[in-house]
This record gives structure tokens, sequence and C-alpha cells, in this order.
């Protein structure tokens, strides 16, 4: 199956709903080829993007071109997109073939064309032994393979993806988003997807953008994004649990940095600032549960609170003089609620954070 791929670039958007305004100068470069991930919590305006490059919403301001050509005001039908929506939205009745069908046949695509496309779907999505079945035959995850494929007969430059997995259970969520990580893999499509889950947008994205307010706040592959957020909102919007938050100064000593508050003193020399920090300067440090290493021989001193087993990991989470620290520790750490213990923090790996406006330094 051949596909065209397309780049989409967003320079200056502006939506407004009513009196509302969306989302306000933003620009977005999507990659030929790349399955880019919108993330963000409900409300963040991901969808409304979306909906906009779909051309289902007017823009207020700003251009959106996909694969170099202005389709701002173009119909949704002239965009070269494919879209897939949070519900199936598929006809009852209609069996599978003939919904997968239906938009080729409307379009007067010629029958042998149609038939290929179907085919070529139906294997990719592991649909073929339920073609002449209904929907109403067919599992939460067997129909939106369908809408998926649906999608996909249309040879479509750019496909779009609305929250496609989030009515389905934990395991089925599971099992698509194997299938659409692979899918992306054979067709080499640009992909932009849509979700409120940070391990869809973890696992599928060659890149991310995490929404909040109308405003992108950061975007780059989910190891960059992950491990270096731009903001104490992305610091603890990713990762299950967040990442730990600590109030503190910074302080210069013998050449080094080091962070300080009335119970903690950390190295951070290492960690890459842009210019020498003033002396005493208010931070915030943050660490993931994973940086956070608990032995009774370590000098921090804090009362495990609750241990949550995970399989093959445990959550530990430890009251320090009343602020709650998450760690991530393997199964044979030993640990016990209300058991004193200890715990060191990586320097190396930690992120820092101006207090008041929340910036990375």
């Amino acid at each position: 199956m051949s596909t065209v791929m397309s780049n989409v670039s967003i320079r200056d958007l502006e939506i407004q709903l009513g009196s509302n305004k969306i989302i306000e100068s933003l620009d977005l470069e999507v990659e030929p080829g790349e399955f880019l991930v919108l993330l963000g919590p409900s409300g963040c305006g991901k969808s409304t993007l979306l909906h906009s490059i779909a051309g289902l919403i007017d823009v207020s301001g700003g251009s959106i071109e996909i694969g170099g050509q202005d389709m701002t005001w173009a119909d949704p039908k002239d965009r070269g997109i494919a879209l897939v929506f949070q519900s199936y939205a598929l006809y009852p009745t209609m069996n599978v073939e003939r919904n997968l069908s239906f938009g080729l046949r409307i379009a007067g695509t010629p029958k042998a064309e149609i038939e290929r496309r179907v085919t070529r779907a139906a294997e990719m999505l592991q649909l073929g032994p339920l073609l002449k079945r209904r929907p109403a035959q067919l599992s939460g995850g067997q129909r939106q393979r369908v809408a998926i494929g649906r999608a996909i007969v249309r040879e479509a430059d750019v496909f779009l993806f609305d929250e496609p997995l989030s009515n389905l259970d934990a395991k089925l969520r599971t099992e698509l988003r194997r299938e659409l990580k692979q899918l992306h893999k054979r067709l080499g499509a640009t992909m932009i997807y849509v979700t409120h889950d940070q391990v869809e947008a973890m696992t599928l994205a060659t890149r991310m953008a995490v929404m909040r307010g109308g405003v992108i706040q950061q975007i780059g592959t989910p190891a960059q994004v992950y491990a270096h957020p731009n903001n104490l909102f992305v610091a603890t919007f990713l990762g299950s649990p967040g990442m730990n938050l600590l109030k503190g100064a910074l302080h210069r000593e013998g050449g080094g940095v080091r962070f300080r508050n009335e119970h903690v003193d950390i190295d951070v020399t290492a960690y890459p600032f842009l210019q020498s920090p003033p002396e005493k300067q208010p931070c915030v440090l943050g660490v993931r549960p994973e940086d956070v290493s608990i032995d009774p021989a370590f000098r921090h001193r804090a009362t495990v609170s609750l241990v949550e087993p995970m399989g093959n990991h445990r959550v530990i989470w430890l009251d320090y003089h009343g602020a709650q620290i998450a760690s991530i520790a393997q199964d044979t750490a030993t640990a016990a609620v209300d058991e004193m213990t200890g715990f060191s923090i990586d320097g190396k790996r930690v992120s820092l954070f101006d207090e008041t406006a929340g910036d990375r330094l």
C-alpha cells in the first residue's frame, strides 16, 4: 500500500469558540512520516487543534498547511486526511467489508481498487475472518480496528486519531496500542494522535507535544520530555507516580553547587546550569521516583507510609517531614509500612525549576 508522507505546518493558529479563546498564537511543525502525539489534560485544546487540522472547526487566525498546500479553509474532503474518532461510528446495518469500503464506493472508486484496499487493510488489522460480520457481532477492540481500517483504505496523506482507545478496557488498549505502533511502521504515514493517557503517548510517539490551556508546553521525544521537563506542569503530568518535588535553595560551595533546605543537602554541581545561579536562589528540585534509592544505611531518614506492589517492582511512599516522596524499587527491596528507613537522591539526575515561574533552570 503506497502512502504519501506529508508534513503538517501550523503557524500562529488562533481558535475562538464564542467568547472563549481556546488556542492562541500556536505554532507546530509535524514532519513527514512521524507519529506525533498531542498529550494533555481534558480541556487543554488538543482535540480542538486536531479538529482544526481536519477542517471540522474554523480557525480565527493563522494558517494550516498539509503537504505544502494551504488548507486553512479547505473542505475536510479535500485535505488528504483520514480521521478516527473516539466513538467507532460504524454503520450498524452494514457488515465489516461494506463499512470499510463505504467511503470508497461513495467516491466512485473502481471496484478492483476497492477490493485491493479493503483486502490490504483487513490483512494489516487481522480483520479477514470478520469481514461478513456486522458491528453488533464484534467486540469493542474489533470495532475500533474496523474504524481504523476505514481510515487506512483512504490511503490518506495524514492520519488523525482522536483518543481512539479511550473507550476500551486496559487489556484491549494495550493490544491496540501495539497494533497502532506496528501499523505506523508498516505504513510510514504521518500520524497525529490525541490522548490524555501518558502511557499511550510515551509508547506510541516519535515526538510528543504536551499541552495546557491551549499552549504547547514542550515538544520532543518521549525520552527527552520525561528526563528534562521544561516546567513543573510537564514534570508532574508525566510519570506514574509523577516527579517528586522539594523546595529549597541553591548554594555555591567550593566551586560546586548544592541544593539545600532544612532537611536535605544534595550536590547538584553536575546539573547543566545555563548560567551560574545566584547565591541562595530559591528553587524546586524534582527527582523521578526511580532515582530515589532506599536503604536503611542512607543518611536521609523517612517513614514508609505506603507500599504499592506492581508485580516486578514496588512503589514505596516515604513520609519525609510531611512531604510524600515516591521511590520505585525492585521487589527485593525491604520496606514495611510505618518502618523508618534511609533514602538518597541521585544529584546527577535531578531537575531544577524556578520557584516562582515554574520554568526549568
